[in-house]
């Protein structure tokens, strides 16, 4: 997405009916925090968040005062993403050591703790955020042990099914199966324990193709995507981070992922936008939910 766009692009997803913006945090990429307060600036509904900012990048003030910031500028519509960062490439650019994930994992979690103080207490930290507590955290998570620390801190669990692949040079992903992410789906569930139902479940599309014969296209997504572990148009069709078929027949398959997955809150890459935008009110009508007012 290019910066220039972003005004624009913003305001045309709450015409579309989306309900948040998402920005990631990498860098070479624009700043996340200035692309939602932009993202505010030119809406009124829709909701902001980071999808997801590096822990390694911040200290928990500095980070409590950017998302401070855009919460009070946004009227109370942010949703702050947190992760540990896992490009080493990005923390050799920017100078800042490249920690084993088990230090990382930790270093989140004491950061998770200091922004709760610093949100709900001050501690001298201005602004605060209007949401409180605190704005709602999403935790994005693919291994058991961030998935645990998930399970005990966030308000959204983000699934994203991609990790990178050992060996292999940076950016060469592994793309987790269904029962890969049944899996992870039932261990935070398990290590959330009383506070399982109350955790919402984010699912990162990874593509969505809307096309009158799925099984050429998923052949098609399955060369692009060889040695990810999508290697078959069956692999693909059964994939729940990869989205193929008609409107209505994708609709049916994010109904079906949400009762077998959890996944209630679905987000996906800007190209694949519209086409995501096409597909929900299909899945709104099937499943019986209210349609949003049209916008002005």
């Amino acid at each position: 997405m290019d910066v220039d766009d972003w005004a624009a692009f913003c305001r045309s997803s709450e015409e579309l009916g989306v309900d948040t913006v998402l920005a990631p945090d990498h860098l070479g990429a624009a700043s996340p925090f200035a692309m939602l307060a932009t993202a505010a600036a030119v809406t009124s509904r829709v909701r902001v968040g980071t999808l997801v900012v590096n822990n390694e990048f911040y200290n928990p003030s500095m980070l409590a005062r950017e998302a401070a910031t855009v919460d009070r500028l946004s009227g109370g519509r942010l949703e702050l993403g947190l992760g540990c960062g896992y490009m080493k490439s990005e923390f050799d650019a920017a100078g800042i050591a490249w920690r084993p994930h088990a230090e990382r994992a930790e270093r989140l979690e004491r950061s998770i703790a200091r922004l709760h103080r610093l949100f709900s207490k001050g501690e001298g930290q201005e602004p605060l955020p209007r949401q409180t507590p605190r704005p709602p955290l999403l935790i994005g998570a693919h291994g058991q042990r961030t998935l645990a620390l998930a399970a005990r801190h966030a308000d959204i669990v983000g699934y994203a099914g991609l990790s990178q692949v050992r060996g292999k040079k940076v950016g060469t992903f592994h793309v987790a199966g269904a029962e890969e992410t049944l899996r992870r789906v039932e261990f935070v569930a398990e290590q959330a324990g009383a506070r399982a139902d109350a955790i919402e479940s984010n699912v990162l599309i990874q593509a969505v193709r809307i096309t009158d014969d799925a099984e050429r296209t998923a052949a098609e997504i399955a060369r692009e995507l060889a040695g990810t572990g999508l290697d078959t148009a069956a692999a693909v069709l059964d994939s729940p981070f990869v989205l193929v078929g008609t409107a209505e027949e994708i609709a049916r398959e994010i109904i079906a992922n949400r009762e077998r997955f959890g996944f209630s809150y679905i987000a996906t890459h800007a190209p694949y936008r519209d086409a995501l935008a096409e597909v929900i009110p299909i899945v709104r009508a099937l499943a019986g939910e209210p349609q949003p007012a049209p916008q002005p």
